[in-house]
Formats: structure tokens, C-alpha cells, sequence
């Protein structure tokens, strides 16, 4: 079996990662693994194609700023991906994320459509079926069960300057990817698949697989972090924060704690470190290094994640993994990560409802918690598990298409 996957990056990421992770479980099994992808520079162990350059990626972003067409620029590079899809002759497409700036799904989906190649389409947000944004849910906005239309969030990700175009998109989107007859959608978490059901795609099979993370790596560490934090702490980890992370919210946390908890948060640049208030807080810059996470996780009271808006948040399955608990708003997938014995699930901006559980944390048998919290970790997102369904559904869509038996209108679930 011959895959090729799409993804805006490749191995770096939490979409990165997967891909990378679905690429090796492939190549396990004795299967070829292509990753096709549009930024960065990669090293993977599978077989990379870039799709066009940096210069196109601008080109594409400034197309965006100016028009509101996001995905519908990077018409040459996704040409010249074409004509190597059809040299390569893969078995199944495997899409991830196709916002980026980096390919034309105008161009790329009258291609899929009519080269009758299996499809599968991982969403990790909600792109596909609205005009514009990757997350309605931190403003509420349902427009895209009928039509989207002036949108609320133009000036967010991928932002336009001026001009709002998601009517138009919504239109082009729905009938770009409604009408393909061999293809299954996965997400990440049930959240992002019953809304899915309810969008212009949920005509389409929708499986559940939740995402993995490497355990032989995050794992209780006996890494001492001492000369860095000398007291108990929370932890908070992001990409990139901003209020919609919920780093105000981590502000207001630290007013109500008791003298001696730090809070430590990690993904912060200089600028933002700096605006923090001096006491009892620590930031730390993004780091690859999954030892030094690993060791923040182990040594952290609990792993707070008070974000507003997203799908289902790696951040929380490494923490179980290293044997801290969870404490997380109930946004988007992240609640599915944790029971009544690895952590909490608190409403939107009810930091004294954090407050009140980091308390109640306290009291719980660390070592007991720290075993349950590894033992979920273990059951549920172990990738080498997790992964594996992605083949099981690749070899089971191959093995259908070549029948010539359409999905479409069937509802399977895993």
C-alpha cells in the first residue's frame, strides 16, 4: 500500500507530528509512506515532497490579507503537486490540515474528484465546513450549519484586512467537498464529530480516533528541575499564547494562590515573559526538548488548560502520561481526555472554579493519582495504538474503492 499525505507541515507541530507518527506506523507494517508538505524545512522518515517555496507561502498569505480567500491562491504549486501525484500513482490520499498557505484546494479537489483515488481527511479543526475561521466556538458563531456569512472573526486566523468573503467561501468549500465519492473523515475528538455530522460534510463516514502521543518519551521523568523552580508549581503549556489560551485567566489564578505556588508556563517569547507580573510566575520559552517537558510535567502539581478554544489538546495527554493531573475548561475535545481519578472538567472563565480544584487536587494521594493518571494514558492514547486505526481504515477504504462501491450517505463510526 502506497499512502501519500498533505499536510501545511511535516514532523514539527502537533498536525506535524501525526502525520510523522502515521507515516512511521506505514512504514512498520511494510506499507510506503509520502508526506507532501507546504512550510518549514523537514527531516522524516518517510518520503517528502515540498509543494511549492517560501516566496509562494507570502504570496499566498498576502493573497489572504487582501481578499479573504484563503486556500484558494498557490495555484501553480499545487499544479506541479498534481502532475507528482500522478507520477507517484499512491493508493489512498491522506489530507490533515490544508490551511496554511500553501495549496489551492479549488485546483487540488477537481483533481481528487475525478481521479477516484480513497480519501481520508483528518480534521483537527473546523476549517472545512466554515467561510473563514478554524474555531466558532470562543464566539459562538453557528452560521455554518446554514450559511456562513458576515463573519466575527475576519481579522483572526487567516486573517483578511478588510474584506470578508465568507459567503463566497462557504459556497465554494461545500461544493468542492461534498461531492467526493470515496471518502472518510476522521477527528480527533466526538466533539469535532458530531458537529461535523451536523455540517454540509456530514453526509460522509466520521470516525473518532483520538490522537496519540509517544509514551516511551513522555513518561514520569526522575529529571530534577530544582535550579529552575524550588516549589510547588503549576504548569501551563502553549504554542502560542494569547487570551484565547487563556494567559489572563493564568493571571488571575495566581492572585488567589497561596504565596508559595508558582505557576510556570512554557511557549512564551521575551515580549510576553516580560509583561508577566514578576511574582510568583516563571516563563519559559518554547522548547523542543521533550526530556525538559517531561520533567516539568512530572514535577508540576497539575497540568492547568484553561483554553477557550480548541480540538483536542495534546498538551493534556502528556501530562496524564508523566503522571500529572488535568484541570481544563470545557472546550471543544479537551474534557475527553480525563475521568473523575486523572483530573477536572470547569466551565469557560470560571477561574475560581480552577482555584477551587487545584485545592482539592492537593489533598489527593499523589502517588495513587500519578498511577491512574499513567494507567489513561496507557489505555487510550498510546500512538502506537492509536495510529494503528488509521491503517485499519486506509486498508478497509482501498479494499472498497476497488469495488467501486461508493460511501457516500453511509454512516459508520468508530
Amino acid at each position: 500500500m502506497k499512502v501519500l499525505q498533505i499536510n501545511a507541515v511535516v514532523n514539527t507541530g502537533s498536525t506535524g507530528r501525526i502525520a510523522e507518527e502515521i507515516g512511521n506506523v506505514l512504514i512498520v507494517h511494510g506499507h510506503e509512506s509520502y508526506i507532501a508538505y507546504g512550510r518549514g524545512r523537514a527531516q522524516s522518515t518517510s518520503h517528502l515532497i515540498k509543494i511549492g517555496s517560501d516566496w509562494e507561502v507570502y504570496l499566498h498569505g498576502a493573497y489572504t490579507l487582501l481578499t479573504d480567500r484563503h486556500g484558494f491562491a498557490s495555484r501553480r504549486p499545487t499544479e506541479n503537486l498534481i502532475e507528482q501525484i500522478e507520477s507517484l500513482k499512491p493508493d489512498l490520499i491522506a489530507l490533515h490540515n490544508l490551511h496554511g498557505y500553501y495549496i489551492n484546494i479549488e485546483v487540488l479537489f477537481k483533481f481528487l474528484k475525478n481521479s477516484k483515488i480513497p480519501l481520508v481527511w483528518t480534521f483537527h479543526d473546523c476549517w472545512p465546513f466554515t467561510g473563514h475561521c478554524t474555531h466558532f466556538e470562543h464566539e459562538g458563531c453557528f452560521k455554518w450549519r446554514q450559511h456562513c456569512e458576515r463573519c466575527p472573526k475576519t481579522t483572526y486566523y487567516p486573517k483578511s484586512l478588510v474584506i470578508d468573503n465568507s459567503k463566497r467561501n462557504f459556497s465554494d468549500k461545500k461544493e468542492l467537498f461534498s461531492e467526493l465519492p470515496f471518502l472518510n473523515i476522521i477527528t480527533p475528538s466526538r466533539w469535532l464529530a458530531k458537529y461535523v455530522k451536523e455540517s454540509f460534510l456530514g453526509h460522509y463516514p466520521t470516525h473518532t480516533i483520538h490522537n496519540g502521543i509517544n509514551l516511551d518519551k513522555f513518561k514520569p521523568s526522575e529529571n530534577s528541575i530544582s535550579p529552575i523552580i524550588d516549589t510547588k508549581y503549576i504548569l501551563g503549556i502553549a504554542n502560542i499564547w494569547s487570551s484565547r489560551k487563556g494567559l489572563l485567566d493564568f493571571v488571575k489564578i495566581r492572585e488567589n494562590l497561596e504565596a508559595d505556588v508558582k505557576i510556570v508556563l512554557v511557549g512564551l517569547s521575551e515580549k510576553e515573559m516580560s509583561k508577566l507580573p514578576k511574582e510568583g510566575f516563571l516563563g519559559i520559552r518554547r522548547t523542543e526538548s521533550v526530556e525538559q517537558l517531561a520533567a516539568l510535567y512530572t514535577n508540576a502539581l497539575c497540568y492547568v488548560n484553561p483554553t477557550y478554544q480548541d480540538n483536542f489538546p495534546t498538551t493534556n495527554l502528556e501530562a496524564l502520561a508523566c503522571g500529572t493531573p488535568v484541570i481544563t475548561y470545557n472546550t471543544g475535545g479537551s474534557p475527553e481526555a480525563i475521568d473523575e481519578h486523572t483530573g477536572f472538567v470547569v466551565e469557560k472563565g470560571d477561574v475560581d472554579g480552577i482555584i477551587e480544584k487545584i485545592k482539592i487536587l492537593e489533598t489527593w494521594d499523589r502517588q495513587k493519582t500519578a498511577k491512574a493518571c499513567r494507567k489513561r494514558a496507557e489505555e487510550h492514547f498510546d500512538k502506537n495504538k492509536q495510529y494503528l486505526k488509521y491503517l485499519k481504515i486506509f486498508e478497509d477504504l482501498i479494499k472498497e474503492t476497488k469495488s467501486g462501491h461508493s460511501i457516500v450517505n453511509e454512516h459508520p463510526h468508530l
